[in-house]
């Protein structure tokens, strides 16, 4: 008898994982609490300028992955797009991530990619030997003015805490670089869906082994009627937090409208604290291959995910590991159930890591299917 399967969530993850076995003739169904798909990657056009939304914040597709790459384009079709971010603090407006011009216009010079490095090594705090946190590390690598200017406000704001109190990897992310390059990311693929990534997910959840339920709740019941559940909810809510609950950061939207180009790009951070939002987007610039006369725009706001919230990212903070290992342990004995995606597994994802961690356990899930061996809790190093 062919195994029925039950996935919780219409985001990437389970999307992909549904497709890859529905493709091998498995019958899978997939629950999703919002009327929409696509998760918080959503997209759609607004009615009155028709403009590309990205109704929870922005996803610029990135990634090294030629397989990642070649999976997303099947599916849909990707156009060119840089990101190109801009930051205003101390009254002016920058290149992000930090480089050479914007190293030139902080401190005033003209400096040569060779005379940059000797000057922001001079800039740098050489008392501190292992840098611990956030804070650290800016001051070790970058030194106090670029730290103040453009990443203390900022962080205070994105994380609701003092970056002296957040760990060093978080910063190893931002990159500085001694040329003129402003594109944000490095990677070998980048790209923005040329009709947003809601119709990309559509197709890949468009198979006749696959049964898609919107405006459906999850409740531990479902599981019974189903050979293997994959779950991409929280991980502290599929075991109704008995242990109490996780961390998670949310971010709220303002959404206004302008007419004409209200700041010129995509991305706008806003370093200082006495700012409260961290950035506004305005979306037609996600999709320059279109026109538009009127703009949308959308202020962004980081706080703590209460209860009723939608949480967006794990804090990933040092007090957490003991409540995720308790939840992980408990997760490592469940029968039939993987958990996945960014909240199934506590970590923060970019998308193309999450396709590849997708296609990877479908296809762990297939070989242990065909050796019939037990189904691992995870398939992933969640700690």
């Amino acid at each position: 008898m062919m195994k029925k399967i039950l996935i919780v969530g219409a985001g990437l993850s389970g999307s992909v994982i549904a497709r890859s076995l529905a493709e091998q003739g498995y019958q899978v169904t997939v629950v999703e609490k919002r009327s929409t798909v696509a998760g918080n990657c959503h997209s759609e056009r607004d009615t009155e300028t028709n403009i590309m939304v990205h109704k929870y914040g922005p996803h610029i597709f990135h990634t090294d992955d030629t397989e990642v790459w070649e999976y997303i384009t099947n599916f849909g079709t990707m156009m060119p797009y840089v990101n190109r971010v801009k930051a205003t603090t101390n009254q002016q407006v920058f290149s992000l991530p930090i480089n050479l011009h914007t190293i030139n216009q902080f401190f005033k010079k003209t400096l040569s990619p060779d005379e940059a490095r000797t000057f922001i090594a001079e800039q740098a705090d050489t008392q501190i030997e292992t840098p611990k946190t956030f804070e650290e590390q800016a001051l070790k690598f970058l030194g106090e003015p670029l730290y103040l200017a453009f990443f203390k406000g900022y962080t205070i704001k994105q994380w609701g805490l003092s970056p002296s109190q957040l760990p060093a990897s978080i910063l190893k992310r931002l990159p500085v670089r001694f040329t003129y390059d402003d594109n944000y990311f490095s990677h070998k693929y980048q790209g923005m869906p040329k009709e947003g990534y809601t119709p990309i997910i559509e197709n890949i959840l468009s198979h006749e082994n696959i049964t898609l339920h919107l405006d459906t709740e999850y409740t531990a019941d479902k599981c019974h009627a189903y050979d293997h559940t994959f779950f991409s909810g929280t991980l502290d809510s599929f075991f109704n937090y008995e242990f109490g609950r996780l961390a998670y950061r949310t971010v709220t939207f303002e959404e206004f409208n302008y007419s004409g180009d209200f700041q010129g790009c995509a991305v706008m951070n806003y370093c200082e604290e006495e700012v409260p939002y961290t950035r506004i987007t305005e979306h037609k610039f996600f999709s320059p291959w279109e026109t538009h006369d009127e703009s949308i725009c959308y202020k962004e706001y980081s706080k703590e995910c209460g209860n009723a919230d939608e949480p967006y990212y794990p804090i990933r903070l040092t007090g957490e590991n003991t409540l995720l290992k308790q939840y992980v342990d408990k997760a490592t004995t469940q029968r039939n159930v993987s958990f996945i995606g960014r909240l199934g597994t506590y970590r923060y994802l970019d998308m193309d890591v999450t396709i590849r961690e997708a296609l990877d356990t479908a296809n762990e899930f297939l070989r242990n299917e065909e050796a019939n061996r037990s189904q691992p809790a995870f398939f992933s190093n969640v700690l």
